[in-house]
């Protein structure tokens, strides 16, 4: 069956299951407790494909902020709908596509999980607490969470303008969305225990990727960066791995987290827990795969918006309705044009890794290039 840039977590995940079967894929599902808006249940869902003991493994993941999923699903159903792509991994190699990781994020068009948990704040290192907030995040508290429903008009851009005018923007990013545990209903909390997704991980990954000693790990977000284009984002800034990175996916193709670029450091980041708790003596390289959507100001509206319509409105009240529309719109863009340029951009990151780990094996694919035109 071809692929479809996914309209709903069920159509996602029949999809994504559907091709993964047809590819002979191995399959595996962990039912997350809360239900969809019709009754649903809901699945993270698990395709391993290639040698079963592998040398290397490239991991796809999709979905670990919600409403981002539907183009991580794309991507993962074009790669699968391609018999020369996923039918042809090279021997020692395998592919490991993990479909949906927060569900009840893309089903009911939440960032964050049923316990308001942004999880990729959530998967905090060995003994480290989930304690604390930044500073200016508990002075910007009242602007972000205001504890009343969304409003049709509303005074939060100037006031974050203005914020922005007496702090310096890299402050300000840093601030709201590096992470916080100390506000529960807000913005960018990152919980007070292990999620339910994170569990999953650190006990399925290492028996996924089994003895590989190479590991290749892109995770797709949306939200980030200028329109239609793509940067991998990496905590690792050593020169061996940058040198690696640029022969593997291009120069420029990726940057460290920086307030003053495109990305900003985050506590609780699921690639760095990978690479430190899990992986800490193996080759892993954790590439955090952000596709531009609309500016920064305009994504954090939305997700302000729907999280006051989420804890302080009337789900059918027209503000609450139209904050819904607003999210999904910031992170999964209607546009036709973006949808297809960020899907064969995603599709040719899959085809970069598996032949960066295989170079005498596997043909390059290059990116596609930009397309003219953010939060991770």
């Amino acid at each position: 069956m071809p692929y479809e840039f996914p309209a709903d977590y069920l159509t996602a995940r029949h999809q994504f299951r559907t091709l993964a079967a047809e590819r002979g894929a191995r399959l595996e599902a962990f039912a997350i407790k809360p239900v969809g808006p019709d009754g649903e249940p809901l699945t993270i869902d698990i395709a391993l494909l290639g040698d079963e003991r592998p040398a290397r493994v490239v991991v796809v993941s999709s979905g670990l902020h919600g409403v981002e999923a539907p183009l991580g699903s794309a991507v993962q159903a074009a790669w699968l709908s391609d018999p020369n792509a996923s039918g042809s991994l090279p021997p020692g190699a395998a592919v490991v596509l993990l479909h949906a990781l927060n569900p009840f994020g893309f089903a009911w068009s939440r960032r964050v999980n049923e316990g308001n948990v942004d999880l990729n704040r959530n998967a905090v290192n060995q003994g480290e607490v989930y304690q604390g907030c930044p500073a200016r995040y508990a002075e910007l508290d009242g602007l972000l969470n205001p504890r009343r429903p969304p409003r049709l008009f509303d005074s939060f851009l100037f006031e974050a303008l203005r914020a922005q005018f007496r702090y310096g923007l890299p402050a300000v990013k840093q601030a709201i969305a590096g992470g916080q545990y100390e506000y529960p209903l807000g913005l960018f909390f990152g919980g007070n225990e292990r999620s339910r997704t994170v569990e999953i991980l650190a006990e399925g990954l290492p028996r996924w990727v089994g003895d590989a000693e190479h590991i290749v790990h892109i995770d797709i977000h949306t939200g980030l960066g200028r329109w239609a284009t793509c940067r991998l984002l990496l905590n690792d800034v050593e020169p061996p791995k940058h040198s690696w990175l640029a022969e593997g996916f291009g120069v420029g193709a990726f940057e460290s987290p920086d307030p003053r670029g495109t990305a900003y450091e985050t506590r609780g980041d699921l690639l760095n827990w990978c690479g430190q708790s899990l992986f800490p003596d193996r080759r892993y390289d954790g590439l955090c795969a952000e596709f531009g959507t609309y500016p920064g100001i305009v994504v954090l509206t939305a997700l302000r918006a729907e999280n006051q319509g989420h804890h302080w409105g009337d789900p059918d009240a027209r503000a609450c309705r139209l904050a819904k529309r607003l999210i999904r719109e910031a992170f999964s863009p209607a546009s036709p044009r973006w949808r297809a340029a960020t899907t064969a951009h995603g599709l040719a990151i899959i085809h970069q890794a598996i032949a960066a780990c295989f170079p005498s094996k596997t043909p390059a694919h290059p990116a596609p290039g930009e397309v003219s035109g953010g939060l991770a």
